[in-house]
């Protein structure tokens, strides 16, 4: 997966997770709130994996850029 995708895969998750929180609260559900918390987690985790593979994408470009320069 691309970096933009597990950015949005990432938002996704975060959002379903605070309506499923929001909605165990609402309810008294302490399992479905405790699945969103897991879930809000799992966006947020996958949205910091995006962001790592677009910093690294970043600096491979500049390396590459810096080369191509030199030559």
């Amino acid at each position: 997966m691309g970096s933009t995708a597990d950015k949005i895969s990432g938002l996704a998750n975060e959002a379903t997770g605070n309506v499923k929180q929001a909605a165990g609260k609402a309810v008294g559900n302490d399992r479905l709130e405790a699945e969103g918390k897991a879930q809000e987690l799992k966006g947020e985790a996958q949205q910091a994996v995006g962001d790592a593979k677009s910093a690294v994408k970043k600096g491979a470009d500049a390396v590459s850029d810096a080369a191509h320069r030199k030559l």
